[in-house]
């Protein structure tokens, strides 16, 4: 059956792939997204990274009340200055990743030098990007020295971009939709973790809306944070 995906995710991956053959030069990024592309899903020009969560470029669409979400893993080369425009607005300051753009740069390439256990991804709503994730292994991240941690946690991270996203709901909503996806899509998983800082009461709100629950206080080397949890046993509960 054929399928059309949304012109802006397509874009994504193919430059993802065709820069992989050097088809594409570095200059067609984030900012070009006017690919149109009608085809059957095709994994093969995925990237193949992330084994150590089960492949998130490959988990596939969340479906949601705002419309048809997707995570494209980020590429630096295309998404950095985009990335770097969130992480300067103030609502981001507890990323602490204001500045020029190294600085978010250097926060990127610490996260793809490791060895996949956390992918930093691009939220595509409905063909806009319009968050940034990280989706990490809770289980062996320094996270798991404060928390009585699971084999295959998943942890989220999350930051709604755009001014016009926030205050509509959309980060819980987001929330709820891609800790189900990755329930759905990693069955060793049986917890998806947060852990944002106590003093971060909207991001707090937006996990528990989402069907988290709240934990624990944990003192973590940066921050106190609220460990907050979505359990694949209760997930049809709360």
């Amino acid at each position: 059956m054929d399928l059309r995906f949304p012109d802006e995710l397509v874009a994504l991956v193919a430059d993802d792939a065709s820069d992989r053959h050097g088809a594409r030069g570095r200059d067609q990024g984030t900012a070009q997204l006017s690919v149109s592309l009608t085809a059957t899903r095709d994994t093969s020009v995925l990237p193949t990274e992330g084994a150590l969560l089960d492949r998130v470029a490959e988990w596939g669409p969340a479906h949601s009340s705002a419309g048809v979400f997707y995570l494209v893993p980020v590429r630096v080369d295309r998404d950095l200055p985009l990335i770097s425009r969130w992480m300067n607005d103030p609502a981001a300051a507890f990323w602490e990743l204001s500045g020029p753009q190294s600085v978010t740069e250097d926060h990127l390439r610490a996260q793809l030098a490791d060895d996949g256990r956390s992918v930093p991804c691009i939220g595509v709503l409905d063909g806009t990007p319009m968050s940034y994730w990280e989706i990490y292994r809770a289980d062996l991240d320094p996270l798991a020295r404060h928390y009585p941690a699971r084999p295959h946690d998943t942890g989220l991270h999350l930051l709604v971009g755009a001014v016009a996203d926030r205050g509509r709901g959309l980060g819980g909503l987001l929330l709820r939709a891609v800790a189900d996806l990755a329930l759905a899509q990693r069955s060793s998983c049986a917890r998806v973790i947060a852990e944002p800082d106590i003093r971060n009461t909207p991001s707090i709100a937006a996990f528990l809306t989402a069907g988290f629950r709240f934990s624990a206080e944990v003192d973590l080397p940066a921050k106190r944070a609220a460990l907050m949890v979505r359990d694949r046993s209760l997930r049809h509960l709360l």
